[in-house]
């Protein structure tokens, strides 16, 4: 069992209404993805729409030390995968329902809806992703001033 499976056990036993199937397989390609000196720092599950009805495009979301990686296996053959590092990152918007909420990352190349997770699970998904980039982006200031001068 890899380290992102069992962080997606922990995050759904923290908060059961998440809506998310397959997620061993959708944990697979997050971990076939990762490079060498690649850490997992927190992963949690999510439908990769806008629609609450639609229930079966789940993906396993993965935040490591060097990007955001969104893994999709698809039913058939195949998978998806989306990589985000924090230069790409622009903004994070949270949405909250009565039951489920949703998150919206925007990016220089495009925007990407999170959906049926738990309310509360809002917070923290919130919280790991916003301080990280926080964190990553001021370094990217750090080398952009070096190379300016």
């Amino acid at each position: 069992m890899g380290q992102v499976y069992k962080q997606v056990l922990k995050f759904k036993e923290r908060h059961p209404f998440t809506i998310g199937w397959r997620l061993k397989r959708n944990s697979s390609i997050v971990e076939r993805h990762l490079n060498p000196d690649e850490k997992p720092l927190y992963s949690f599950v999510a439908q990769k729409n806008d629609s609450p009805f639609n229930i079966f495009e789940s993906a396993v979301i993965t935040l490591t030390n060097k990007r955001i990686l969104i893994g999709r296996d698809r039913v058939v053959v195949g998978y998806f995968l989306n990589s985000i590092t924090p230069d790409m990152f622009n903004d994070l918007k949270i949405s909250s329902g009565i039951i489920w909420g949703k998150i919206y990352i925007d990016t220089i190349k495009e925007f990407v809806t999170l959906s049926n997770i738990s309310k509360d699970a809002l917070t923290e998904i919130e919280s790991e992703i916003s301080s990280y980039m926080m964190k990553e982006k001021q370094k990217y200031a750090i080398i952009n001033r070096h190379e300016d001068h």
